[in-house]
């Protein structure tokens, strides 16, 4: 990092923090209680600051891991400040952890960018910055900065074990994203994906070697055409079934296997993946979660996805390959006829961005799920083609995590897309520094109408007398 590099992002970050802890006060003020999950979450951390480690609230569904770093954080902070009474593990110390891991991850961000393209000599140090604070301040993850939610400390330890995977350090990623798997338990997908990375870039140096011995075979592992897909998967098959290849990737990527091993022994024990309250936590096949995530993408990278030029390719790609776009369509529409699902909070919340979305969009008419189905294709188009400066094998690996963290949800719930979606956005190009900026101030903009919303349009339920925020 040359000294001018240093110095902005210092600024930069100093600038993010003090915002943040403004915002954080204007939100402190004016809610002052628990509200929505905090409701489980605070009493469950409050036993925990004293000392009643047993006590176990049954509707929540995540690990401990919050509370036992919260406990961790505040406890001896209260000691070296002298602290005692209420405000010791108070509402408003608990918020701050999140506060602090909002600082963490956008470094970890930066950090990220710089190693993931630390090849690309064109991207300028401004550029990196740019991008970190936009990452920082993508909407979803960082209205949770400000309540006591597990969303922010799990970002922090799953960017903290991929950024550990891509230095080559693997038990210590391992080791943080069994923290990540403490917060949230589907965070072992992208345990899986940190292996992912290690085979995936095993499996293109192997796949480099294959072409070089067939010069006369004009096959790139950076295609991702429909001709070269069964290739390569071909190619796969055969390098996994090798033992000698199969032990080589275990020796790799032992300490990830430990890992899963003693996530699936978590699962026989328990009795399934949720801890507390399972009835409204069912595994199921919702296929179009894929969709919506592709959605999701496609309104937050606009300045990537949506665009004049892509437009065009993508029909011009459909006026190529009819067949292959008709079949992607039969199966696309056959997914939603038989795979949609519709949870019962997201009919009856009308606190969250979601209901509104399904109410206004897909309950307008039965038809609508599928006449959204060429928009969800162009999606997909323009989501794979911003990375194709990835390998193939890479591509597939991220694709296998993306369907296994979004699909078995029945629940449509964007925090859910906070950590695929950071992934991808880590690893595609960087745009011009003019598209970077409007992609920063839409963020911001979207930020502010949010938290203008939660703090101000409030509301009350006929049945209750609590006051209800508007949240993601």
């Amino acid at each position: 990092m040359e000294r001018a590099e240093a110095y902005g992002f210092s600024g930069a970050m100093s600038a993010a923090f003090l915002l943040s802890c403004v915002l954080f006060a204007a939100v402190s003020r004016r809610l002052r209680g628990p509200y929505m999950d905090e409701v489980f979450h605070v009493p469950q951390a409050q036993a925990y600051c004293h000392g009643r480690f047993l006590q176990w609230d049954p509707m929540i569904t995540t690990l401990p891991g919050l509370y036992l770093l919260s406990v961790g954080v505040v406890k001896p902070a209260a000691w070296l400040l002298g602290w005692t009474g209420s405000v010791v593990c108070s509402v408003g110390m608990l918020r701050f952890i999140n506060l602090l891991f909002s600082a963490g991850n956008l470094y970890l961000l930066y950090l990220l960018l710089f190693k993931i393209h630390q090849k690309n000599k064109a991207v300028s140090g401004f550029q990196r910055i740019l991008s970190t604070l936009t990452l920082a301040v993508f909407p979803t993850l960082y209205f949770f900065t400000f309540l006591y939610y597990t969303d922010p400390g799990s970002v922090f330890f799953t960017l903290f074990a991929y950024l550990m995977c891509l230095y080559g350090n693997h038990k210590t990623s391992a080791l943080l994203g069994f923290c990540g798997f403490m917060f949230r338990q589907t965070n072992i997908v992208w345990t899986v994906f940190c292996a992912g990375n290690v085979v995936a870039e095993k499996l293109n140096e192997a796949w480099k070697t294959e072409l070089q011995k067939k010069k006369d075979e004009k096959i790139s592992s950076r295609k991702g055409s429909f001709s070269n897909l069964t290739r390569t998967l071909q190619f796969l098959v055969e390098y996994l079934i090798s033992p000698k290849n199969l032990v080589k990737l275990i020796v790799l990527t032992w300490p990830y296997i430990m890992l899963v091993a003693l996530f699936f022994a978590f699962v026989f024990i328990n009795g399934g993946i949720v801890v507390g309250d399972r009835s409204s936590h069912e595994a199921c096949l919702h296929f179009p979660q894929l969709f919506y995530f592709l959605s999701f993408t496609v309104f937050f990278s606009f300045p990537h996805l949506l665009t004049p030029t892509k437009i065009r390719r993508f029909l011009l790609s459909l006026r190529k390959h009819p067949v292959q776009y008709s079949l992607v369509t039969v199966i696309s529409l056959f997914l939603i006829w038989n795979f949609t699902y519709v949870h019962k909070y997201l009919l009856a919340d009308n606190r969250h961005y979601t209901f509104y979305v399904w109410r206004k969009v897909f309950q307008r008419h039965e038809l609508v799920k599928y006449l959204l189905v060429p928009f969800y294709i162009f999606a997909g188009w323009s989501f794979a083609d911003t990375l194709k400066s990835k390998s193939i094998f890479w591509i597939l690996m991220y694709f296998v995590c993306l369907l296994a963290v979004t699909v078995p949800q029945k629940l449509l719930e964007f925090r859910y897309f906070i950590l695929p979606f950071l992934i991808y956005r880590l690893n595609i190009p960087f745009l011009s520094v003019y598209r970077q900026l409007l992609e920063l101030t839409f963020y911001i903009l979207v930020n502010a109408v949010t938290f203008y919303l939660f703090l101000n349009r409030t509301f009350q339920w006929e049945n209750s007398d609590e006051v209800q925020r508007f949240m993601w």
